[in-house]
This record gives structure tokens, C-alpha cells and sequence, in this order.
């Protein structure tokens, strides 16, 4: 679950970067939050229930395991164009070959993509 301060704009954000990872169930739940649902994972896009502005969190980050290089690639791609921006680098293949991509969504709650080309 990630708190935004703008729920259309997050969820315009979301189903892009979502659009590159295979969903079971994806719509708005009886609270009105947007949700996400792969297997038993559930991601939700709300606003904070204490009334505070939503804020992005200090030092934590929400990784996606996509299928491929590629689908990691247009999944940075989407974030941006829909209104994240790039965290920390361009995407890129690691050393250990793990492909990754780092985004900031319109909140600033940072995300990770990747994909493990090798070993």
C-alpha cells in the first residue's frame, strides 16, 4: 500500500507501470482505493487514514519482479511518462546480471523493477 496526494494521478501512474507485469485482478476496492492483484499480493494506492499528507518513505523501497530485460525497460518508460521520474540512474544490467530500473512515482515513493538475465 502506498499513500499519494493526487489518487487519479497515482492511479494513471500505476496502470501504466502495471500494464508490463501479468495482473489477476486489477479495479477499486469498497473504500474507494484503486488495487492491484498478482497471486495473493495485493498493491493499493490510498490516502493516508491518519488525515496527514501522504509523503514518501524515508529510506524504503518496492521492488517488481518482471519477465524481462525488455519489460523492465518499458516499465521505467510508462513511470516516467506518466508522471514518475527516474530514481538514481537510467535502467541498466548489473554486474550479477540483474537488470534494474529505479522510479519515483508522482508521490515519490520509490520502486524498483528487475529482471535476473543470468546466474
Amino acid at each position: 500500500m502506498v499513500g499519494a496526494k493526487d489518487i487519479e494521478m497515482a492511479k494513471r501512474f500505476y496502470d501504466a507501470i502495471f500494464s508490463h507485469m501479468p495482473l489477476d485482478e486489477q479495479g477499486v476496492d469498497k473504500f474507494e482505493r484503486p488495487f492491484y492483484r498478482q497471486g495473493k499480493q495485493r498493491f493499493i494506492i490510498t490516502h493516508p487514514i491518519n488525515g496527514q499528507p501522504a509523503t514518501a518513505a524515508n529510506g524504503s523501497t518496492i521492488g517488481f519482479e518482471l519477465g524481462s530485460c525488455e519489460a523492465v525497460y518499458a516499465w521505467h518508460q510508462a513511470g516516467v511518462t506518466h508522471g514518475g521520474s527516474s530514481a538514481e540512474s537510467a535502467p541498466y544490467v548489473r554486474e550479477d546480471g540483474k537488470c534494474v530500473a529505479y522510479l519515483r512515482d508522482p508521490t515519490g515513493n520509490k520502486l524498483c523493477a528487475f529482471y535476473q538475465t543470468q546466474g
